[in-house]
């Protein structure tokens, strides 16, 4: 980083810190899917053992996922979401919805499912009138507006 930088201090720039690397957000993938033990998690992400342990270890003492034991011979645990992991997982949609729109435009979308069996369409709207954002909505950083 240039000596002279000053980067803006904001919640982005301190989240991707917690998860934006590649391992820990497929391992949240999987617990959103309810792939809830090691060995499934390390097969569905690719994440190899040592980098995976590391990343749920990071998860967990951010308060992120929980551990729950299954078997005391030998130890082992099942990892749960926390209600901030199953937030986390919104996010997981709206990035989800972004990649099947931007980089792979021609294949079918994968689409996750509500629990009533209608499919989640993931967007963001305004709190007070339910528009979507993108429509007028403005920067945070007091410049700019997000529009189509």
């Amino acid at each position: 980083m240039p000596k002279d930088a000053q980067p803006r201090e904001c919640s982005i720039a301190d989240t991707l810190d917690l998860v934006g690397e590649r391992w820990s957000l497929l391992a949240v993938r999987e617990l959103v899917h309810g792939v809830r033990r090691f060995d499934g998690i390390a097969r569905n992400t690719g994440a190899s053992r040592d980098i995976l342990t590391a990343r749920l270890r990071k998860l967990e003492s951010a308060g992120i996922v929980r551990r729950e034991p299954y078997s005391d011979r030998p130890p082992r645990f099942e990892y749960h979401l926390t209600p901030a992991g199953r937030e986390l997982g919104d996010v997981l949609a709206m990035l989800m919805k972004w990649g099947d729109r931007h980089l792979h435009p021609d294949d079918p979308p994968v689409r996750w499912m509500h629990s009533c069996g209608e499919v989640l369409e993931p967007v963001v709207v305004c709190a007070h009138c339910g528009r979507p954002a993108r429509e007028g909505a403005h920067s945070p950083f007091g410049r700019g507006v997000l529009t189509d």
